[in-house]
């Protein structure tokens, strides 16, 4: 997006009396020269500041406020998911609170001002599951595992922050905690992948809410492009599950193909916990390990739930 679109960038270039440096900060300098930089200028605005104007930022900046969350149900909510995920074998891992510059944005197309960028080749993790590809993308690639034989399953809860500004919408948070689901393995025909692994993180879910909330969940499947049989992968997913006996409310809804974040089908898990009927969370296949690796035949199951809502 050039100057002429973004009236803020235009009057700060006018400001600085050159239209050039946008382009020969982010082209001709280095990841590490223009770092570097940035440290200084940073270094210096920090030394310019005093103690009245550092807690003056403190109550004008939502992205640092506290969440509005009992922390301690808040712990033991994740404690209880992470246990109950361990019993059907998923794994969980503790992220770092950064991924690197465009972890969301290079794969999975979303906009790098909706994300939290920072020095020393970073950002701030908006999406758990984006740092989790990457994660397993560099252990396949690294040769630590491998997932042909049998499925690598990942999981975490994390803390996202996301720039984007939504007013006063309820629900819509700075900063918010998430349960995230991962599962990777390669494609061997017949939809195996999909329908195993989709099966599997679904009944993390329905057992998660029959025990510690005592609730149902209704899954709703939306189709995507992506694959070259839409309407039949939703088919052989929903038969799978009929063949194994799995009782659960499933509705295919209105296909949205111009949507290109999920491929094949995004599915959206709701539930009713206290009479508050809730979208808690979705998911769908994405093709970000086989960008990251190059290899057409991998392939990537995500999902999430938000938690900040579930104590409400």
């Amino acid at each position: 997006m050039g100057p002429s679109k973004q009236p803020d960038l235009t009057r700060i270039l006018r400001k600085l009396g050159t239209q050039d440096i946008v382009e020969s900060l982010s082209g001709r300098l280095s990841g590490s020269e223009l770092n570097t930089l940035l440290l200084k200028v940073f270094q210096e605005k920090a030394e310019m500041s005093s103690a009245g104007d550092l807690l003056k930022r403190y109550g004008e900046n939502r992205f640092v406020q506290p969440a509005n969350a009992d922390a301690i149900l808040l712990k033991q909510l994740e404690l209880d998911i992470l246990k109950m995920a361990a019993r059907h074998t998923v794994s969980a891992v503790q992220l770092s609170p950064v991924a690197p510059l465009g972890s969301s944005s290079v794969v999975a197309a979303v906009d790098q001002n909706k994300i939290i960028s920072a020095l020393r080749g970073t950002e701030v993790v908006s999406d758990a599951t984006n740092l989790l590809a990457l994660y397993i993308s560099d252990m396949i690639k690294t040769q630590s595992v491998n997932n042909r034989d049998d499925y690598i399953r990942l999981c975490t809860t994390h803390r996202h922050v996301r720039a984007q500004y939504f007013g006063n919408i309820p629900g819509m948070l700075p900063h918010f905690h998430l349960f995230c689901m991962v599962t990777a393995g390669e494609d061997k025909g017949s939809y195996g992948f999909e329908k195993q692994s989709f099966w599997e993180q679904i009944m993390v879910y329905r057992d998660l809410f029959q025990s510690l909330f005592g609730s149902e969940i209704e899954i709703i499947l939306s189709g995507r492009a992506g694959y070259p049989d839409t309407e039949g992968l939703l088919t052989r997913v929903v038969q799978f599950a009929q063949e194994q006996y799995v009782k659960l409310n499933i509705t295919v809804s209105e296909p949205k193909m111009d949507n290109q974040y999920y491929k094949g089908f995004q599915f959206t898990i709701k539930t009713t916990i206290q009479g508050r009927e809730l979208n808690i969370g979705d998911g769908g296949f994405v093709d970000w390990t086989q960008q990251l690796l190059g290899a057409k035949k991998e392939r990537l199951l995500i999902s999430a739930i938000g938690l900040d809502r579930l104590l409400v």
